[in-house]
C-alpha cells in the first residue's frame, strides 16, 4: 500500500493539466455564437413579416431542430468537444439532451428505447426545474399574503 503524500505525487504527475482559460474562451465564444444565431433568426422571422412574440417561437423551434439536426448527423459532439459548456446552456443543448439517448436507443423499439431513454439527461434538469419553479411560486405567494411586494 502507497502512503497518502505519494500516491497524490502520482495522481498529481499523471493527472491532464486542465485549460481552463481556453475552455471558458471557447465556451464563452461559441455558446455566444449559438446565441446570436439565435437573434438572427429572430430578426429575420421579423422581417419576414411574423410578429415579435411569434418570430421568438418560430425561432426556439428552429434552434431545436439544428440541435436535434446536428446530433442526428454526429456534429454536435464535435461541436461539444471544442465548446464545452457553452452547448450546454442554450436550448440547442437542451434538444441535444433529449436527442441523443433517444437515437443511441432507438434500436431497443419505440417504447422500452427511445421513449424510456429519451428523457434519461434532461429528466432531472426538468423536474428540478420545475420543482425549484413551484418552490418559488409558494415562496412568493406567502410574502404576498403578508403584503410583501414582490417584483418579478
Amino acid at each position: 500500500m502507497l502512503p497518502k503524500k505519494e500516491y497524490q505525487q502520482i495522481v498529481t504527475d499523471k493527472s491532464k493539466k486542465s485549460k481552463i482559460w481556453v475552455n471558458c474562451i471557447m465556451a464563452f465564444l461559441i455558446g455566444g455564437a449559438i446565441c446570436t444565431l439565435g437573434q438572427i433568426l429572430t430578426e429575420l422571422y421579423i422581417s419576414a413579416g411574423l410578429n415579435k412574440e411569434i418570430a421568438k417561437t418560430v425561432t426556439s423551434v428552429s434552434l431545436i431542430f439544428l440541435g436535434v439536426l446536428f446530433t442526428a448527423i454526429g456534429c454536435y459532439d464535435n461541436i461539444a468537444k471544442h465548446a464545452g459548456a457553452g452547448t450546454l446552456v442554450p436550448i440547442t443543448g437542451f434538444a441535444n439532451s433529449v436527442a441523443s439517448p433517444a437515437i443511441d436507443f432507438k434500436t431497443e423499439g419505440f417504447v422500452l428505447g427511445l421513449g424510456a431513454k429519451m428523457f434519461v439527461i434532461a429528466g432531472p434538469v426538468i423536474v428540478y426545474g420545475v420543482s425549484a419553479s413551484v418552490l418559488y411560486g409558494l415562496i412568493i405567494w406567502i410574502m404576498s399574503l403578508f403584503g410583501i411586494v414582490v417584483y418579478y
